[in-house]
C-alpha cells in the first residue's frame, strides 16, 4: 500500500512539473522551477511584473534583460506561459512557421509516449528508494528488537556464582 501511495505522489510531482505557469500569476519558487530561470531572472521578472503585468510574449522579451527569441522558446517548451500564451518565435512567413512546427514538432501519440515513459522512470525510482528505506528501516528493526530481547533475557536470568548453587535449592524443595 504504501509503494502504491509513493508511486502515485511521484506521478503527481511528475504531472505538476509539466503544468504551465503563467509569468504573471508564478510565485518565485515556480518561476525558479523553470528550466533555465534562475535566481537573478525571476528578480528580475518579479520587479518588472510589479510595474505591470506582461501583456504577451514581446511585452516579456523586452522588459526582461537577457531574455531573447531563444531563451524565450526554451521557457516556453518548459511551460512558461505569458497570458495563458506559449511563445510563438517570429517567422518570415506563416508558410514557413507551419513547416517550421511540423518538422520539430513530435506527434502527440510521441509526446504522451514519452511523457509515459518518463512517468514510469520516475514511479520506478521512487519504488527503488522506498524498498531500500523499507529495508534499511527493518533492518534497524531487527537491530533493536534482537538487543531488546538480550536485554530483557539478561534482567529476566538470575545472577549466580554457578550452577550447583542455584540447582540447590530446588533440589532441597524437591526432597520436601
Amino acid at each position: 500500500m504504501f509503494k502504491k501511495l509513493l508511486a502515485f505522489f511521484a506521478a503527481m510531482s511528475l504531472i505538476a512539473a509539466f503544468a504551465a505557469v503563467d509569468v504573471n500569476k508564478a510565485t518565485e519558487a515556480q518561476l525558479d522551477g523553470i528550466k533555465g530561470i534562475g535566481p537573478a531572472t525571476t528578480k528580475q521578472i518579479i520587479s518588472e511584473r510589479k510595474k505591470s503585468e506582461f501583456k504577451n510574449w514581446d511585452d516579456f522579451i523586452s522588459r526582461v534583460k537577457g531574455v531573447g527569441d531563444k531563451n524565450a522558446a526554451k521557457f516556453s517548451a518548459e511551460g512558461l506561459t505569458v497570458g495563458a500564451a506559449s511563445y510563438q518565435s517570429p517567422a518570415s512567413t506563416p508558410a514557413k512557421a507551419k513547416a517550421d512546427s511540423k518538422k520539430t514538432e513530435k506527434p502527440i501519440t510521441e509526446k504522451a509516449k514519452d511523457a509515459a515513459v518518463a512517468t514510469k522512470d520516475a514511479v520506478k525510482g521512487a519504488a527503488i528508494s522506498t524498498k531500500d528505506a523499507v529495508k534499511g528501516a527493518a533492518i534497524n528493526t531487527k537491530d533493536a528488537v534482537k538487543e531488546a530481547a538480550q536485554d530483557a533475557k539478561k534482567a529476566v536470568t538470575p545472577k549466580s556464582d554457578s550452577k550447583v548453587d542455584a540447582a540447590k535449592p530446588v533440589a532441597s524443595a524437591a526432597k520436601k
